[in-house]
């Protein structure tokens, strides 16, 4: 799919957190592609400064032969769209991939246009889908706790046995590298109080302000936190759904990790789901996390949120695609029962469609057939 958008005059970004598989991508994609490429490190000085200081006849020569230029850590360019939208426009001959574990801001601050023609991919870690289909079905399903735990990040599921010591080294060396470095993060410390007052409150409402009274800062400079967050890949946010009841929150949120491993390090809790009180939290954490996952690597137009009414009525997780409407409930006991799902949302949402997730049928919820949609 990426290898089809080559040489069509965008620029291609790869985004995702950081040890996600970008620059394995990256080498398989320009093997496969057999012609002569170029790979250039954001991270190191000298590139930056020719990147940043971009000259067409420097660049062209810079460049010589190769016809692919790969540039890792994008996001560390300063107006990395000045660059991207001078190479595009002067040597179209040259396809330019971007990685970066931050959301990548391709703006151009020039009066003609505002944007670089790119196609953006997000790179997650492993899928459940991903991991089923390579190991087959029943064995993903008999490490279902293992993902619960440590998470799904690739060297976490390629080397089991190391999986708390590579957990921890990534959170400690690599997951607030980026956010670190940008300009105007000047409270390491409140980031880190901050990210550990969310980890112990996945699956909840969350209000700024509240947040703000945790960590000593006001409620604009913890949503200015969040957002970063959620721009460099360590959670997501999950609103409020609310179409036709009065009373129904409409601007609720909830906020979730894109990794359950990269939680559980945060908060350095490792112990087995029976010695735990949050595997209710880390089941729907999970769910809604892998959910995501498959909607973005499907190419699923659908959109998630959960659902409350102010007399606390509520619904994991609502789905909706268009027209169609689906309501889930988690459940993480193991023992099959019947959920009461609110009426006063079946009775204002009669062609929703209800279902109850159990570890004995998530794997339905999570790897649906490609045809499928809700």
């Amino acid at each position: 799919m990426v290898q089809d958008r080559f040489f069509k005059g965008r620029t291609i970004a790869l985004i995702g957190p950081r040890r996600s598989g970008k620059t394995t991508l990256l080498h398989v994609l320009m093997e496969r592609c057999g012609k002569p490429h170029l790979f250039l490190n954001a991270d190191q000085p000298d590139v930056r400064e020719l990147l940043e200081h971009p000259d067409h006849g420097r660049l062209r020569a810079f460049f010589g032969r190769n016809r692919m230029l790969c540039i890792q850590g994008a996001q560390r360019v300063a107006n990395i769209g000045a660059v991207l939208k001078l190479i595009v426009e002067r040597i179209p001959e040259v396809q330019v991939i971007v990685t970066g574990s931050c959301a990548l801001d391709m703006s151009v601050n020039d009066d003609r246009t505002q944007s670089v023609p790119n196609v953006q991919f997000t790179l997650y870690p492993f899928s459940f889908a991903e991991l089923a289909a390579h190991h087959g079905l029943g064995e993903e399903r008999r490490w279902l706790e293992q993902r619960l735990i440590y998470g799904s990040y690739p060297w976490v599921v390629l080397r089991p046995h190391l999986a708390k010591e590579l957990v921890n080294m990534l959170v400690d060396s690599y997951l607030f590298k980026d956010l670190l470095l940008l300009d105007g993060l000047k409270k390491p410390s409140l980031l880190e109080k901050l990210v550990k007052a969310l980890a112990l409150k996945i699956g909840s409402e969350i209000s700024f302000y509240e947040l703000g009274q945790l960590t000593g800062a006001d409620a604009h400079t913890v949503e200015r936190y969040v957002d970063l967050l959620e721009k460099a890949f360590v959670l997501f946010r999950l609103p409020a759904y609310s179409r036709s009841v009065r009373n129904e929150i409409k601007k609720g949120k909830k906020i979730y990790f894109v990794d359950n491993g990269v939680r559980n390090a945060v908060i350095g809790n490792f112990l087995p789901l029976t010695s735990r009180t949050d595997s209710g939290p880390l089941w729907e954490n999970f769910l809604v996390a892998e959910r995501r996952k498959l909607i973005a690597n499907r190419g699923m137009r659908a959109t998630g949120y959960f659902w409350r009414t102010t007399q606390k009525q509520q619904i994991d997780y609502v789905e909706a695609d268009g027209s169609a409407l689906a309501a889930f409930a988690f459940k993480h006991d193991g023992f099959r029962s019947t959920a009461a799902f609110a009426k006063t949302f079946t009775g204002a949402y009669r062609h929703a469609r209800t279902e109850v997730i159990f570890p004995s049928n998530y794997d339905q919820f999570l790897s649906l057939p490609k045809s499928d949609g809700l």
